[in-house]
């Protein structure tokens, strides 16, 4: 039915949105913990809440994870003492910051006049919000505590008196280090002071908007206790986490001194293409009434605000080469923001309604298809039914073993009793005690396996990119 039937597009706006986060809900239990990233952060929740150390991270048994903070983390250990170990309940906390975050925007939209479901439909049409809407992740954390910094800071400025605006300011920042680390400060205060600049506020102004000993106190409450203890109980977290992980991942190319991984180099400039691509169709239609009213735009106080909010973080991140395309979601809310400011100036609402409808709509489309098909299983980037699938007995003198390093889900889908093994004579030892041997081999390292004992494995089960093998005691 087209839109052009109904008096406005409320009605479209509201059905959208609906099918898109109940579309998004069930991908968090549709679809396993995918290697590496997300199964990785899932496996780090799943070992906190197995042995409640809430304070110093893990990546595997006793050694520690230092490259983030806990936030994320303890939402998802906390969702898996609630409801038990899933990747639904991993991702439960993204999808409820990415529901709270879709409300805030939607009242402050009303507020203007517009459907209360206007910038929810931008955001969940929008590749990269949709994707980080349920996404084992510290990056949604991480962007829902800059868009609540970013919207108290400009509500603060506006309103007289102290509101809870003028705390939450305060209170999202202490979020902030919680969720990445000092990374908050770098994205949030430099389009602030450069719109404070632009705006000729005052500092005395500033100073009495803002409840400022109260605000850094509680900022400090929330977020120096961790960090304090982390380095108590696992000496050389900060030197490793502030210098490493806020410093050489963005300047030293290929930075080789990453504990658990390596890094993403890519060309430089590459932020702005991820930009276009994973805020499809949004940022080009923002980027094109920005240059129309580009005469204009800095002398409106709130539009300026959000287009410093929108350029700073490519622009930051533009002179790195370690970057993902995770790094253009917290550009996502000030996308929207300007989109729902300019709503009643576009022409055109149906085909940009329509337009935008279009990734979704094929993400939808391949979802059910691979479903339908029963293809989902193999396409995942994950280990899940290859553990699942076998009903591996750890308790029966059966294993699972991973090529000399081991994937995340391995760990997760095993709950932890995935082990590596490295050379023949560990192999040969496992053998003697009488175990039965499920090895999970990648296609890239079956030519790395011991050719004797590959010659008498038996196939079990496979994927895209693995294979499950038996190797049982003559």
């Amino acid at each position: 039915m087209s839109l052009k039937n109904y008096k406005n597009t409320s009605f479209f706006l509201l059905i959208s949105v609906i099918v898109l986060a109940i579309f998004r809900l069930i991908l968090t239990d549709a679809i396993p913990l995918l290697d590496k990233t997300e199964s990785r952060y899932g496996e780090i929740a799943r070992i906190m809440h197995e042995t409640q150390n809430w304070v110093v991270l893990q990546i595997d048994y006793g050694i520690p994870f230092w490259a983030k903070p806990p936030l994320s983390t303890w939402l998802s250990a906390l969702s898996f003492e609630a409801f038990g170990v899933s990747e639904m309940a991993a991702r439960l906390p993204s999808y409820l910051l990415a529901i709270i975050l879709l409300i805030v925007l939607g009242k402050l939209a009303k507020k203007e006049g517009l459907s209360f479901y206007l910038p929810a439909f931008i955001l969940l049409t929008m590749p990269e919000f949709l994707i980080h809407a349920g996404v084992v992740s510290t990056d949604s954390a991480l962007a829902f505590c800059i868009a609540l910094i970013m919207i108290s800071f400009y509500k603060a400025m506006l309103i007289e008196k102290y509101t809870f605006w003028n705390y939450l300011f305060f209170i999202a920042l202490g979020l902030g280090f919680l969720a990445k680390g000092p990374i908050i400060l770098v994205l949030t205060v430099p389009p602030i002071f450069l719109w404070v600049l632009l705006q000729k506020i005052s500092i005395k102004s500033i100073y009495s908007k803002l409840p400022w000993f109260t605000g850094i106190f509680i900022t400090a409450i929330i977020s120096i206790p961790w960090y304090i203890m982390a380095e108590n109980r696992s000496p050389g977290f900060l030197d490793y986490f502030i210098v490493g992980e806020h410093f050489k991942r963005f300047l030293v190319p290929g930075w080789k001194g990453d504990l658990y991984g390596s890094g993403h180099s890519q060309p430089l400039g590459m932020i702005w293409v991820f930009l276009l691509a994973f805020a499809f169709p949004w940022i080009q239609i923002v980027l094109y009434k920005i240059w129309k009213e580009r005469k204009t735009i800095l002398k409106d106080k709130y539009v300026s605000y959000l287009v410093f909010w929108l350029f700073w973080p490519p622009l930051f991140f533009m002179i790195s080469k370690n970057i993902l395309h995770t790094y253009t979601l917290p550009v996502t809310v000030p996308i929207a923001l300007l989109m729902v400011h300019w709503w009643n100036n576009y022409q055109k609402k149906n085909t940009i309604l329509l337009v935008s409808s279009i990734f979704p709509a094929l993400v939808i489309l391949l979802f059910f298809g691979a479903f339908l098909t029963g293809k989902l299983d193999f396409y995942m980037n994950s280990d899940k039914y290859l553990i699942e699938n076998q009903q591996i007995d750890f308790n029966k003198n059966e294993g699972l073993y991973y090529w000399k390093v081991k994937s995340y889900s391995g760990q997760f889908y095993s709950n932890g009793k995935a082990k590596t093994v490295t050379d023949s004579k560990e192999i040969d030892s496992i053998l003697r005690s009488g175990s039965k041997l499920f090895f999970i081999l990648s296609n890239k390292k079956k030519k790395d396996f011991p050719k004797e004992y590959f010659d008498k494995m038996k196939l079990m089960d496979s994927n895209f990119k693995s294979a499950i093998y038996l190797l049982a005691p003559e």
